[in-house]
């Protein structure tokens, strides 16, 4: 198979697995390249790409907009804060009026869960959904599992532990889908409060005590604190939260294995994770950065064949 089955990245639940492995053997591809000395190839030169951020982002956004530029796309970016729909513009007219300039496909960050799957149905362009809400990151769980794969051979009867908010995070559940695709064993572990009620419908293991969970994971991604989601306190402080699920070298020392450690950034050092670890051997944290591109690379060329056919 060398096509896509889905004509958008939505959200890694609507991607099969020959998918997700098509577009990391794409992302091998691409990885080469981007260590190149000459860092550009012409894939993408006939075809426009807008980059739509009604929320907030630095490096997907950047990732992004590298991937578009080394694939030598057309890019037009478009940040929310300064637009028509801080006027009340709704979100079909403010991305009919860029596609009427011609725009082939859209990269769209938004804070309503389902708005990448509401614009797929209403506008005439290939949709990637680069964050929406709390719902999906289809990219960021690509990039991660990839990580995975590249570190350890592959990411089949791995054990990874999720660890911190997975209430709001969009991270974890894209994530997940993907890892199960994947063959992947996943534990979710934080303060009771911030794991969902029904986590378990998804066939995941539930831990409350880090300690357990790293013992049994090969695996650990540490999730951000996301103090812009927090309305109310889910835990009494930032210190008490680090002191239960902060990962410094005392508790790695504990353990009786190495485990490989993962971060999504922003990383709040010294709350989920301290400098030590995040700067250690053990962690993957720029590989993860670096494999973003290769990765929005691979999911960017391949959507594009569906345009051309």
């Amino acid at each position: 198979m060398s096509e896509l089955s889905v004509e958008h990245l939505l959200g890694i639940k609507y991607l099969s697995t020959s998918d997700i492995n098509l577009i990391f053997e794409t992302a091998d591809n691409f990885k080469q390249v981007i260590n190149r000395p000459i860092k550009k190839v012409p894939s993408l030169r006939d075809i426009t790409i807008a980059n739509l951020f009604f929320e907030n982002s630095t490096r997907t956004k950047l990732s992004f907009e590298l991937a578009e530029k080394r694939l030598s796309a057309d890019v037009v970016n478009f940040s929310s804060s300064s637009s028509s729909v801080t006027k009340g513009e709704t979100l079909v007219d403010t991305v009919n009026n860029i596609l009427a300039m011609k725009v082939d496909m859209v990269v769209m960050r938004h804070p309503f869960p389902g708005a990448g799957v509401f614009l797929s149905k209403n506008v005439d362009s290939k949709i990637i959904n680069a964050g929406d809400g709390a719902h999906e990151h289809p990219t960021q769980a690509l990039l991660d599992s990839y990580s995975i794969r590249e570190r350890m051979g592959d990411v089949a009867r791995k054990k990874v532990v999720i660890v911190g908010d997975i209430l709001h995070s969009r991270v974890a559940l894209s994530n997940i889908f993907c890892l199960q695709k994947l063959g992947a064993e996943v534990c979710v572990c934080g303060p009771k409060t911030m794991i969902p009620k029904h986590i378990e419908s998804l066939g995941v293991k539930i831990e409350l005590d880090l300690q357990k969970a790293l013992n049994w994971c090969d695996v650990a991604n540490m999730l951000r604190i996301q103090r812009e989601r927090l309305e109310i306190n889910y835990f009494p402080s930032t210190r008490e939260y680090s002191m239960l699920y902060g990962l410094n070298n005392e508790v790695l020392d504990s353990l009786d294995k190495e485990i490989v450690i993962m971060h999504p950034g922003p990383i709040n050092r010294g709350v989920e994770i301290t400098s030590e670890v995040a700067d250690s051997d053990h962690a993957i944290i720029l590989d993860q950065v670096e494999n973003g591109v290769a990765v929005r690379m691979a999911v960017l060329y391949l959507l594009a064949q569906k345009i051309r056919h």
